[in-house]
């Protein structure tokens, strides 16, 4: 690329960003109710804009960071104290909520019980439900004056008092909150927020969720934000803090041998624990063999690790269990959906056939997954959510039992 094509890019960029800001703060000086709203501050540029956005549009604004764990990393010590520097920066009160409890007995406590019954977690989801927004709205509620919270996360949300055209959308929404795919599909959260309940959904704000990264990052160097050119942080917070998810691991659950087999039982070779393997692992099985063996089960009461060649790794079906419906109300048929089964993975075609209790208001808490083709890594202890098109429906997690 030369340089006047470069710059004509920039120039591009720059209107592009202007553009799609100005729809997102006439979105927040128009938004119903009390202008006044706590911010989430991790100390990342994502949070710091979204505080900067709302003090622009006009809001009262004030900042919180949850401290999660003990040491450094951007949920720890760094992070408060970039965040308190956003504050200072800005202007507006900082606050810091001491929830290493909470996050211990919620995610780590979890998180490790899951390895060992040879599942793969997802920590994100259920810290977001369980630690970050909950936590968040306690604080509020107990504390301020305040019945609002936003993040920086990329995503959106349509409250239940808008009207917006979703005829397309399989069982009945009509005034529920509905949560959308971020505009920037490279770097949409949604799929970690599906567990959110409507009160939560119906308290909080998502600046960003109109916004690419490459906009936020523009804007962030506009406002003369101190985190505008900090690094992007991993998806995973403990990888993070512990240095990879096999240090933290290590850590807390002790090595145990047993055995890697095929899926017919023969005996090929020997692992240190179920631990550290997941569903589609094919790295890092230290197995010579003929073709490359994927990892397609783990079985925690015999401590072995089933492996197979990719073609005899697909599956076509699934169960979901500890479903929460988001966009929709629970439905009671069969219905069409997009399906993601991982957080980077796309979104592909399934029927969704619902797993009625009569005992629980007819709610449906668990269904049964029929892809349309075989995947390849269902993985259970992850989040299979899903989707028409932008809108969440819902999602649960992967079940073992099927």
């Amino acid at each position: 690329m030369n340089v006047g094509t470069r710059d004509t890019k920039k120039v591009l960029n720059h209107l592009t960003s202007d553009k799609t800001v100005a729809k997102t703060l006439k979105r927040l000086q128009t938004f119903s109710g009390n202008h006044s709203v706590v911010v989430g501050l991790s100390g990342g540029v994502d949070s710091s804009l979204t505080a900067a956005l709302l003090c622009e549009a006009g809001w009262e604004v004030e900042g919180l960071t949850l401290w999660l764990m003990k040491g450094k990393g951007s949920c720890c010590s760094d992070g408060l104290i970039d965040a308190a520097g956003i504050c200072d920066q800005l202007g507006i009160k900082h606050h810091i909520l001491d929830t290493k409890d909470v996050f211990k007995k919620e995610i780590i406590n979890n998180v490790l019980k899951g390895y060992e019954e040879g599942i793969t977690p997802l920590p994100c989801s259920r810290c977001n439900k369980s630690v970050k927004f909950s936590e968040m709205l306690k604080w509020v509620n107990e504390n301020k004056n305040i019945d609002k919270i936003a993040t920086g996360h990329y995503a959106r949300i349509r409250y239940s008092n808008e009207s917006f055209n979703e005829n397309n959308l399989p069982s009945d929404g009509n005034k529920r909150h509905k949560l959308l795919r971020g505009k920037d599909l490279n770097k949409d959260q949604s799929y970690f927020l599906y567990d959110l309940p409507q009160e939560i959904l119906g308290k909080t704000i998502f600046p960003l969720g109109e916004l690419t990264k490459e906009i936020t990052r523009i804007e962030a160097f506009k406002h003369s934000l101190k985190t505008a050119n900090k690094p992007e942080s991993q998806d995973l917070c403990l990888a993070e803090h512990y240095g990879s998810m096999n240090a933290f691991i290590d850590k807390y659950l002790p090595q145990k041998k047993g055995e890697v087999v095929l899926k017919c039982g023969q005996v090929i070779g020997s692992h240190n624990g179920i631990q550290h393997f997941t569903i589609g692992q094919r790295k890092g099985l230290g197995i010579a063999w003929e073709v490359p063996l994927h990892v397609v089960e783990i079985d925690a009461s015999l401590n072995r690790v089933i492996v197979a060649p990719r073609e005899d790794s697909g599956k076509s079906e699934c169960i979901v269990k500890d479903i929460n419906w988001v966009s929709i109300e629970s439905p009671k048929e069969p219905i069409d959906v997009e399906v993601q089964i991982r957080y980077r993975s796309r979104a592909v075609q399934a029927k969704l056939i619902p797993i009625i209790d009569d005992n629980k208001e007819n709610y449906c808490h668990q269904c049964h997954i029929h892809f349309e083709e075989d995947q390849f890594s269902i993985t259970p202890g992850q989040a299979a959510v899903f989707y028409k098109g932008d809108y969440l429906l819902g999602g649960g997690l992967i079940s073992k039992e099927f």
